[in-house]
């Protein structure tokens, strides 16, 4: 598929950008993932898609290093202020809903691609982390940050904004394509 198809596709799902992506323009830092190991969002140890859960960042690095091209997507979302929680919340919600639309069409094109959100995985209500294997390990997804990217790098090295001023939230994921 080509990217302007790809493209329009993405755009269809309601993502409101899209650009391609470099794979060889990922980093993985360990920074990064010493952040996820601080547990502020409370899902470190506690879900299969995060570290420990998704691996090393040496596994990571293997994944992500058998792919050349991907794309970005971003869902950019309106606050009434910097407070704005639930407007926060909506543009998140907004954003998995197309990311996972997506994925079930790429799938048909890209059946091993490795789609990576942003925030956790929540293809389940409760993950089984660290009692139980994950109930579907071909539908769980990492997000860009447990993988151990800055995700802010990852736009500008692609050519997509990651900030778009006061009053707007903006929520990327990506999918490596093969």
């Amino acid at each position: 598929m080509n990217f302007k198809d790809l493209k329009q596709l993405c755009l269809s799902h309601g993502f409101t950008n899209v650009a391609p992506l470099a794979c060889d323009t990922i980093e993985l830092k360990p920074e990064v993932r010493q952040m996820c190991a601080s547990d502020s969002c409370h899902k470190y140890n506690k879900c299969w898609s995060c570290p420990p859960g998704c691996g090393t960042l040496e596994e990571c690095e293997q994944r992500v290093r058998k792919y050349k091209l991907g794309i970005l997507v971003q869902t950019v979302g309106q606050l009434e202020d910097s407070m704005d929680g639930e407007g926060m919340m909506r543009t998140e919600a907004t954003h998995k809903a197309s990311f996972y639309s997506l994925e079930k069409d790429l799938r048909k094109f890209y059946p091993n691609m490795l789609p990576m959100g942003a925030g956790c995985c929540t293809k389940c209500k409760t993950c089984t982390c660290p009692e139980a294997p994950c109930r579907f390990p071909d539908q769980a997804f990492s997000s860009m940050e447990a993988y151990g990217m800055l995700v802010m790098q990852v736009c500008q090295a692609n050519h997509l904004d990651y900030y778009y001023g006061p009053g707007k939230i903006a929520y990327t994921s990506c999918y490596l394509l093969k």
